[in-house]
């Protein structure tokens, strides 16, 4: 008799369907590329440098011997707390932050170096690069992680609010046993105990 297979979990194609995961990687990478684009032109408007390519594609810009170099390494890593962000809005699950801030770099690493006709060969673009995959990779974790960890309310009433009316059960009944009032909120009684026949003449 032929074993009978597991029903796959909900979602679980869904999740590890090739084209989903390809679409995330290309939004990924284009927002990856929009907000440093937009950093580094409010960078160089600022400090009244030219706006070329170069800034954007050239691991040769980045030097550590040069104030353009240490500002756009500045600009890199505030781009890559930035895609923290985007990383929790498209992809939300803490397992998967590592994998997708590793092929963002990596596909930085094949952009740079075909828009350069050469593998980078300076080491403050190869530090700059771990340290944003690093922070980018942490701060994605932890936003991923708080989400998940986020408690579901099923209902209108919260967990306080129905802990508070938990307590009130409580001391009602416990006011039950001695002076209360009746269920209709008409006069009260008082609650004796079951004393001789004489006490009652």
């Amino acid at each position: 008799m032929p074993r009978r297979r597991r029903p796959p979990r909900p979602g679980a194609l869904a999740d590890l369907s090739p084209t989903r995961i390809a679409s995330q990687i290309v939004l990924l990478q284009l927002a990856y590329y929009a907000c440093a684009a937009v950093l580094i032109v409010f960078t160089a408007l600022v400090f009244g440098k030219e706006i070329s390519t170069d800034l954007l594609f050239s691991w040769r810009s980045l030097r550590g011997d040069t104030t353009v170099g240490w500002t756009l390494g500045l600009v890199w890593v505030l781009n890559s707390l930035t895609c923290a962000v985007f990383i929790l809005l498209l992809i939300a699950r803490s397992k998967l932050v590592l994998d997708f801030a590793l092929t963002i770099h990596f596909i930085h690493l094949v952009v740079t170096s075909l828009y350069s006709h050469a593998i980078p060969t300076n080491l403050f673009w190869w530090a700059l690069q771990a340290c944003s995959a690093t922070l980018m990779t942490s701060l994605g974790v932890w936003a991923c992680q708080w989400r998940e960890l986020r408690p579901i309310n099923f209902g209108s009433k919260t967990v306080a609010s129905q802990g508070a009316d938990a307590v009130e059960e409580d001391a009602g009944e416990s006011r039950g046993r001695g002076r209360g009032r009746g269920r209709d909120g008409a006069g009260e009684y008082e609650m004796v105990g079951m004393g001789g026949g004489d006490d009652n003449v």
